[in-house]
């Protein structure tokens, strides 16, 4: 099995963690970002979930640590506790595998604990912190922890961190780093700001960028018109279709989240509920729950599925798409994993159009079908804008005909018919139901 990783040339103890973390041959991002961090080089790398990036930096990190120095060598940042627990817990199991215990020392540091105790057991320095950026601050601010003789540091869910205004506290926390730190960041999609502030700190990085496959072989795409339906009963007449062992249910925002998980769940559905709006207890509670299978249906946010690591998710439903293709694959990305089956379902209204355009553009199949009579039936796509266009055109020429004509042609005469023929035009649509001559 390690001879696919035998390029790399690991320690032997890490070329022992690999065989017991049963890793057959190395993913596309740890083929092109391994190589890079052993080097000491900085890397900018853009992939979605499930690529395997947290061990693409992880193994090459704690191979090159020096037991030795008593001091803090590896910096590891996530924008939430679930996220930064979950690298946490690879890092122990990676520390279990070498039986390093005793030599290699890491902490966990995150909001919700006892900062005092904390302080205590940092008086000893560890030679990896994993953390959210904010108790990382705290505790530097407080000289409870030095940073500055950390070899490399690492942003996990950069755009994240840039979207929950975490981006100021990774800016002081780099400016107590040393000049010549190596600083690794991954996240899904790269906007313009995330662009400015790494063209602040890192100096000729690898790009990487993995256009993740949407496993056309394993994964099944469909898009369901909305038309005048609500999602709630959409997604009813869905569930009758479908046997989830876990479906995740996306909204684009909190608020949208909160109606559609009562809504549902006032339906019958077995019903969960995450964001970002909700206390990080709660947070816990409901993952913990998610992981005991109590619900059949999760409702999320982009921002609030970025903390979870949840296995065995067979149905993405998208209540509302997203923007942006990034986006779409990102959620995509969470079912069909490790050969297993997996299917999307999209509600898309007209306005969707346009990033329908941009998945074709990616390759990503667009079938379109709807449910009718309790069945599954391919449709052909029919925008009911163009209707409303035709019925628009309709009205305009009933409003254009009772506009008074102007004998003699005076300057701003057009303007003036066609603020009458507005006038002429909202009177018509409040009255559909009479005839209009």
């Amino acid at each position: 099995m390690t001879e696919h990783f035998s390029q790399f040339n690991f320690l032997p103890v890490l070329t022992d963690v690999i065989d017991k973390l049963q890793f057959k041959q190395p993913t596309s991002i740890q083929q092109q970002v391994i190589p890079a961090v052993l080097e000491g080089r900085s890397v900018i790398a853009r992939s979605q979930t499930g690529s395997g990036k947290t061990h693409a930096y992880l193994l090459p990190l704690i191979n090159e640590l020096d037991p030795d120095k008593q001091e803090v060598q590896l910096v590891l940042t996530a924008p939430t506790r679930e996220l930064a627990s979950q690298i946490y817990d690879e890092v122990k199991t990676i520390i279990d595998y070498a039986g390093k215990g005793d030599v290699w020392k890491a902490k966990l540091l995150v909001g919700g604990t006892d900062k005092q105790r904390m302080m205590e057991k940092l008086k000893e320095p560890p030679h990896i912190i994993v953390g959210t950026p904010g108790r990382m601050l705290d505790l530097v601010s407080d000289q409870s922890l030095s940073i500055f003789t950390a070899s490399a540091f690492v942003i996990d869910e950069a755009d994240l961190m840039l979207e929950l205004g975490f981006i100021e506290d990774i800016d002081q926390l780099l400016v107590r780093t040393r000049q010549n730190v190596q600083i690794l960041a991954f996240s899904a999609t790269i906007p313009q700001q995330l662009e400015q502030f790494y063209h602040k700190y890192l100096e000729n990085p690898l790009h990487v960028k993995i256009d993740d496959s949407m496993a056309p072989e394993t994964l099944e795409h469909r898009f369901i018109p909305l038309k005048n339906r609500t999602e709630t009963d959409v997604i009813v007449s869905i569930s009758k279709m479908i046997q989830p062992y876990l479906a995740i249910i996306f909204t684009n925002g909190k608020e949208e989240a909160d109606a559609l998980a009562v809504s549902l769940q006032q339906n019958g559905l077995s019903t969960g509920l995450i964001h970002g709006g909700l206390a990080s207890r709660e947070r816990k509670r409901v993952l913990k729950e998610i992981q005991n299978l109590r619900y059949q249906y999760v409702v999320a946010t982009d921002l609030a599925s970025r903390g979870m690591d949840i296995k065995g998710v067979s149905h993405i439903i998208n209540a509302q798409l997203p923007k942006e293709t990034d986006f779409y694959v990102h959620r995509a990305g969470r079912t069909a994993r490790a050969g297993m089956e997996g299917m999307v379902i999209s509600l898309y209204k007209d306005e969707d159009v346009r990033l329908l355009e941009k998945l074709k553009q990616k390759d990503i199949p667009v079938p379109f079908w709807d449910i009718k009579d309790g069945d599954w039936k391919p449709v052909h796509y029919r925008s009911q804008r163009k209707k409303d266009n035709t019925a628009d055109h309709d009205m305009d020429s009933l409003a254009w005909n009772q506009v008074k004509k102007y004998k003699k042609v005076k300057p701003g005469y057009k303007k003036k018919m066609k603020k009458q023929k507005e006038k002429v035009k909202d009177q018509l649509k409040k009255q559909p139901n009479q005839k209009r001559k």
